[in-house]
Protein backbone atom coordinates (compact mmCIF):
# COMPACT_ATOMS: atom_id res chain seq x y z
CA UNK A 1 0.00 0.00 0.00
CA UNK A 2 1.31 3.45 -0.78
CA UNK A 3 -0.17 5.25 2.23
CA UNK A 4 3.30 6.30 3.38
CA UNK A 5 4.98 6.24 -0.04
CA UNK A 6 5.91 2.61 0.66
CA UNK A 7 7.77 3.52 3.85
CA UNK A 8 7.08 0.67 6.27
CA UNK A 9 8.99 2.05 9.26
CA UNK A 10 7.74 5.29 10.82
CA UNK A 11 10.27 6.65 13.31
CA UNK A 12 8.89 7.97 16.59
CA UNK A 13 10.65 10.25 19.07
CA UNK A 14 9.95 10.69 22.77
CA UNK A 15 12.24 13.65 23.47
CA UNK A 16 13.32 16.83 21.71
CA UNK A 17 16.85 15.42 21.24
CA UNK A 18 15.48 12.22 19.69
CA UNK A 19 13.21 14.34 17.52
CA UNK A 20 16.11 16.37 16.12
CA UNK A 21 18.04 13.17 15.32
CA UNK A 22 14.94 11.62 13.82
CA UNK A 23 14.59 14.48 11.33
CA UNK A 24 18.01 13.60 9.93
CA UNK A 25 16.80 10.20 8.75
CA UNK A 26 15.59 9.30 5.27
CA UNK A 27 11.96 8.84 6.31
CA UNK A 28 9.32 11.32 5.19
CA UNK A 29 6.83 10.51 7.94
CA UNK A 30 7.76 10.92 11.60
CA UNK A 31 5.87 10.71 14.90
CA UNK A 32 6.43 12.98 17.89
CA UNK A 33 5.17 11.29 21.04
CA UNK A 34 5.98 13.61 23.94
CA UNK A 35 6.19 17.33 23.50
CA UNK A 36 5.49 20.62 25.19
CA UNK A 37 2.99 23.15 23.93
CA UNK A 38 5.61 25.91 23.73
CA UNK A 39 7.84 23.85 21.39
CA UNK A 40 5.25 22.61 18.91
CA UNK A 41 5.32 25.43 16.40
CA UNK A 42 9.11 25.44 16.03
CA UNK A 43 9.28 21.63 15.94
CA UNK A 44 6.70 21.49 13.16
CA UNK A 45 8.49 24.27 11.23
CA UNK A 46 11.75 22.32 11.51
CA UNK A 47 10.04 19.24 10.11
CA UNK A 48 8.64 21.22 7.19
CA UNK A 49 12.06 22.77 6.45
CA UNK A 50 13.43 19.23 6.14
CA UNK A 51 10.47 18.11 3.99
CA UNK A 52 9.15 15.83 6.73
CA UNK A 53 5.52 15.12 7.57
CA UNK A 54 5.00 15.34 11.31
CA UNK A 55 2.35 13.27 13.02
CA UNK A 56 1.76 14.54 16.57
CA UNK A 57 0.48 12.43 19.44
CA UNK A 58 -2.12 14.91 20.69
CA UNK A 59 -2.72 13.11 24.00
CA UNK A 60 0.91 13.48 25.10
CA UNK A 61 1.38 17.24 24.69
CA UNK A 62 2.27 18.87 27.99
CA UNK A 63 0.50 22.13 28.69
CA UNK A 64 -2.45 21.36 26.43
CA UNK A 65 -5.82 19.88 27.32
CA UNK A 66 -7.38 16.95 25.54
CA UNK A 67 -10.65 18.49 24.47
CA UNK A 68 -12.05 19.79 21.21
CA UNK A 69 -10.57 23.28 21.76
CA UNK A 70 -7.10 21.80 22.15
CA UNK A 71 -7.58 19.82 18.94
CA UNK A 72 -8.76 22.94 17.10
CA UNK A 73 -5.66 24.80 18.30
CA UNK A 74 -3.40 22.03 16.98
CA UNK A 75 -5.23 21.91 13.64
CA UNK A 76 -5.39 25.68 13.09
CA UNK A 77 -2.19 27.00 14.70
CA UNK A 78 0.32 24.13 14.44
CA UNK A 79 -1.01 22.28 11.36
CA UNK A 80 1.01 19.06 11.53
CA UNK A 81 0.44 16.40 8.89
CA UNK A 82 -1.64 14.39 11.32
CA UNK A 83 -2.77 13.75 14.88
CA UNK A 84 -2.70 10.54 16.88
CA UNK A 85 -5.20 10.20 19.70
CA UNK A 86 -7.35 7.79 21.66
CA UNK A 87 -10.00 10.50 21.97
CA UNK A 88 -12.99 10.66 19.65
CA UNK A 89 -13.32 14.49 19.62
CA UNK A 90 -9.64 15.02 18.80
CA UNK A 91 -9.89 12.61 15.86
CA UNK A 92 -13.11 14.11 14.54
CA UNK A 93 -11.59 17.60 14.74
CA UNK A 94 -8.45 16.45 12.89
CA UNK A 95 -10.59 14.97 10.11
CA UNK A 96 -12.70 18.14 9.89
CA UNK A 97 -9.52 20.18 9.35
CA UNK A 98 -8.06 17.85 6.73
CA UNK A 99 -5.33 16.36 8.92
CA UNK A 100 -4.55 12.65 9.02
CA UNK A 101 -6.56 11.20 11.93
CA UNK A 102 -4.86 8.23 13.58
CA UNK A 103 -6.85 6.40 16.24
CA UNK A 104 -4.52 4.79 18.75
CA UNK A 105 -5.80 1.56 20.31
CA UNK A 106 -4.32 0.29 23.58
CA UNK A 107 -5.48 -3.31 23.52
CA UNK A 108 -5.22 -4.82 26.97
CA UNK A 109 -8.18 -7.20 26.75
CA UNK A 110 -11.24 -8.13 24.68
CA UNK A 111 -13.32 -5.40 26.33
CA UNK A 112 -10.84 -2.75 25.14
CA UNK A 113 -11.05 -4.21 21.65
CA UNK A 114 -14.85 -4.06 21.59
CA UNK A 115 -14.84 -0.46 22.87
CA UNK A 116 -12.27 0.41 20.17
CA UNK A 117 -14.49 -1.06 17.45
CA UNK A 118 -17.36 1.19 18.59
CA UNK A 119 -15.19 4.32 18.46
CA UNK A 120 -13.77 3.31 15.07
CA UNK A 121 -17.32 3.00 13.74
CA UNK A 122 -18.19 6.51 14.99
CA UNK A 123 -14.97 8.26 13.97
CA UNK A 124 -13.94 6.37 10.83
CA UNK A 125 -10.30 7.40 11.29
CA UNK A 126 -7.92 7.54 8.34
CA UNK A 127 -5.60 5.12 10.09
CA UNK A 128 -5.57 2.90 13.17
CA UNK A 129 -2.50 2.38 15.35
CA UNK A 130 -2.55 -0.89 17.32
CA UNK A 131 -0.56 -1.21 20.54
CA UNK A 132 1.06 -3.50 21.39
CA UNK A 133 2.09 -4.31 17.85
CA UNK A 134 3.10 -7.91 18.62
CA UNK A 135 -0.38 -9.37 18.11
CA UNK A 136 -0.63 -10.66 14.54
CA UNK A 137 -4.02 -12.36 15.03
CA UNK A 138 -5.56 -9.18 16.49
CA UNK A 139 -4.00 -7.02 13.75
CA UNK A 140 -5.57 -9.33 11.14
CA UNK A 141 -8.94 -9.21 12.90
CA UNK A 142 -8.98 -5.41 13.13
CA UNK A 143 -7.79 -5.03 9.55
CA UNK A 144 -10.48 -7.35 8.20
CA UNK A 145 -13.29 -6.02 10.39
CA UNK A 146 -12.65 -2.29 9.82
CA UNK A 147 -11.12 -2.18 6.33
CA UNK A 148 -9.09 0.81 7.57
CA UNK A 149 -5.30 0.80 7.10
CA UNK A 150 -3.43 0.19 10.30
CA UNK A 151 0.00 0.58 11.77
CA UNK A 152 1.48 -1.37 14.65
CA UNK A 153 3.58 0.00 17.48
CA UNK A 154 4.91 -1.04 20.84
CA UNK A 155 7.14 -4.00 21.70
CA UNK A 156 8.38 -4.41 18.14
CA UNK A 157 12.07 -4.94 18.79
CA UNK A 158 13.50 -6.22 15.51
CA UNK A 159 12.84 -6.55 11.78
CA UNK A 160 11.35 -10.03 12.15
CA UNK A 161 8.69 -8.71 14.55
CA UNK A 162 8.01 -5.76 12.24
CA UNK A 163 7.60 -8.16 9.34
CA UNK A 164 5.15 -10.28 11.38
CA UNK A 165 2.97 -7.23 12.01
CA UNK A 166 3.02 -6.26 8.33
CA UNK A 167 2.27 -9.82 7.20
CA UNK A 168 -0.76 -9.70 9.52
CA UNK A 169 -2.10 -6.58 7.78
CA UNK A 170 -0.23 -3.53 9.10
CA UNK A 171 0.88 -1.09 6.40
CA UNK A 172 3.75 0.13 8.60
CA UNK A 173 5.10 0.13 12.12
CA UNK A 174 5.92 3.01 14.43
CA UNK A 175 9.03 2.64 16.55
CA UNK A 176 11.35 4.58 18.82
CA UNK A 177 14.12 2.02 18.19
CA UNK A 178 16.72 3.81 16.10
CA UNK A 179 18.20 0.54 14.85
CA UNK A 180 14.89 -0.07 13.02
CA UNK A 181 14.77 3.40 11.44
Amino acid sequence: MSMFNDETIIPAARTEKEYEKMLDNNHTYNVLLNSHLTQLKSMNQLAKQKNKKLILHADLIQGLGHDQSAAQFLCQQIRPYGLISTRKQVLLTAKKHGLLAVQRLFLIDSSALETSFKIIEEVKPDLIEVLPGRMPEIISEISEKTNIPLIAGGFIRNFHEAEEAMNAGAVAITTTRRELW
